[in-house]
């Protein structure tokens, strides 16, 4: 197993990151650039870390890759690292909070309501349908 998921693509280049939604469901805590699921699914110490810059703003490429990187070794090293080693009770803190707070939004019960409400029985679509009928 692992015990932190590491998930680096540049940005926005992320599809969606399914694979750390199902890290999480496992109690892995996630460590990745703030881009697809991870954008809403991250709560900075809670849930795992963001690497990087919340937002470009005009950066160049190279810019935000430098500070990814920054970024990266200076909370595996001070935040991460001492955490996983030093404080297990909040490392198991950490490691439920990804089942509770993450696994318990992002699975497929949720899809599914979504999928229903949002997209085969949403009311605009249903509209369109009875006015084609009447029509």
């Amino acid at each position: 197993g692992v015990d932190v998921w590491l998930n680096t693509p540049m940005r926005p280049l992320e599809a969606s990151g399914t694979s750390g939604m199902k890290a999480a469901h496992n109690g892995v805590a996630n460590f990745s650039v703030l881009d697809g699921w991870w954008i809403e699914g991250h709560l900075e110490g809670i849930t795992g870390w963001s690497i990087g810059p919340e937002r470009e703003d005009g950066r160049t490429p190279q810019q935000i890759f430098e500070e990814e990187i920054d970024d990266f070794y200076h909370k595996l090293e001070y935040l991460i690292l001492p955490l996983y080693y030093g404080r297990v009770d909040w490392w198991v803190k950490l490691m439920k909070n990804s089942i509770g707070k993450i696994a318990s939004y992002f699975n497929a019960h949720r899809m599914m309501r979504r999928y229903v409400s949002e997209a085969y029985f949403h009311q605009p679509i249903i509209n369109h349908q009875l006015e084609m009928k009447e029509a």
